[in-house]
């Protein structure tokens, strides 16, 4: 018996946002790995090139797939203090890049944005923009900003230990006390000190360094 009117039947429920949610969701589940065009259809229950009246190719849909993720992250809003905006949309894009590892490589090279990709550099620029910085400023900043919530969003996914603290970071730096205590008076120093202390966590390293980054950007802004 053939199961064309099922696939047809699927096919014909088959949106964009839902293949997009589909996509980002398995890309998750596999830890980074964006799904092929195959394991995708088998996933909505359709035909391969039932995808395709969604989107071309892979490219498209992964132009759509980053646009999911920069709608996750909360945005400045007019009239907000430019500090509180950064510091708002920091944290809130380091939470959607915990959430989605994958897009952390993606999130700027994508040729074709999206209409989400777009508002958000547009909100960001904006926030800036009409709290005095320069257009070189504001470019300059953003371009610092990212540099960092990036790179700390892929350190964190690649830590041997839970970020949020614990018997993982109590274990590594009893381990690197017991390798380096003699040979390397300054790891030793920083373990004891600084990462074994109760209440520490790595995660709270975000806020200081976003900090030391608002704290700079203030000084410069007018001198752009």
């Amino acid at each position: 018996m053939s199961d064309e009117p099922a696939t047809q039947s699927a096919r014909g429920t088959l949106s964009r946002e839902k293949l997009l949610l589909a996509a980002v969701e398995m890309a998750d589940e596999a830890g980074g790995a964006v799904p092929s065009t195959r394991k995708l259809a088998e996933r909505l229950g359709v035909r391969a090139m039932a995808l395709y009246h969604h989107f071309k190719n892979k490219d498209e849909l992964l132009d759509g797939m980053v646009d999911l993720v920069f709608a996750e992250v909360e945005l400045p809003e007019p009239g907000r203090d430019w500090r509180e905006g950064m510091r708002l949309r920091a944290g809130s894009m380091r939470a959607a890049l915990g959430r989605h590892p994958w897009a952390v490589g993606l999130m700027d090279s994508r040729l074709n944005a999206g209409t989400a990709t777009l508002r958000h550099h547009d909100a960001v620029l904006g926030c800036l923009r009409r709290d005095g910085f320069s257009v070189a400023g504001a470019a300059h900043s953003i371009s610092l900003l990212d540099s960092y919530v990036y790179g700390f969003a892929i350190q964190e996914a690649a830590l041997p230990f839970d970020s949020a603290g614990g018997d993982d970071m109590e274990e590594l730096a009893a381990g690197i006390m017991a390798q380096a205590a003699e040979m390397f008076p300054y790891l030793a120093e920083i373990a004891v000190e600084h990462a074994m202390k109760p209440g520490y966590a790595y995660g709270d390293e975000f806020a200081i360094g976003l900090d030391l980054i608002l704290d700079g950007m203030e000084r410069r802004r007018g001198q752009w």
